[in-house]
């Protein structure tokens, strides 16, 4: 059984029941959230194209820009997860901001996706399976590595 809405309670018209509450909007709540990603984005996307620029790799060669840029962002998101994690408290859109949307954009799986299509279409299995298996294995390596040798430096143990 439906109540009786009370005097200064919306009504809806169509039900003759209380209105629905109304729901922040997009912007309210993670609106910045999402602009700080994109922003965030393509920086990290404009650093790695000018990596890619000043590091072409020929078609069909090994793409070892690639393979940098992703190892080199791996590490950078292993200091930086130390370091907002155990040293310092960051602002609530630090870490949208560099870690999804700065380093999220400069490493570039997507990026290694194609070129191990590329390079099998080339007929270069051997080489992508190669570039597939190395580029996880030092991006893994890299993440440890970095929050490793950062929590090392920065994190301090009682004697």
């Amino acid at each position: 059984m439906a109540h009786a809405p009370e005097r200064d309670e919306p009504v809806d018209p169509d039900v003759g029941l209380p209105a629905p509450a109304e729901r922040p909007g997009l912007w309210q709540g993670q609106g910045p959230v999402f602009a700080v990603v994109a922003v965030g984005g393509a920086v990290g996307a404009s650093a790695r194209y000018g990596a890619s620029l000043l590091w072409p790799t020929a078609t069909g060669a090994f793409p070892w820009t690639t393979l940098l840029v992703n190892a080199v962002g791996c590490a950078v998101i292993g200091v930086f997860m130390v370091v907002i994690s155990d040293v310092w408290t960051a602002p609530r859109l630090v870490r949208p901001f560099f870690g999804t949307g700065v380093l999220g954009g400069f490493t570039t799986f997507s990026t290694y996706a194609v070129d191990i299509r590329l390079l099998t279409d080339l007929g270069e299995a051997r080489t992508a399976l190669g570039y597939l298996a190395l580029t996880v294995c030092v991006a893994l390596a890299a993440v440890w590595a970095g929050a490793h040798l950062t929590r090392r430096v920065v994190v301090r143990r009682p004697a």
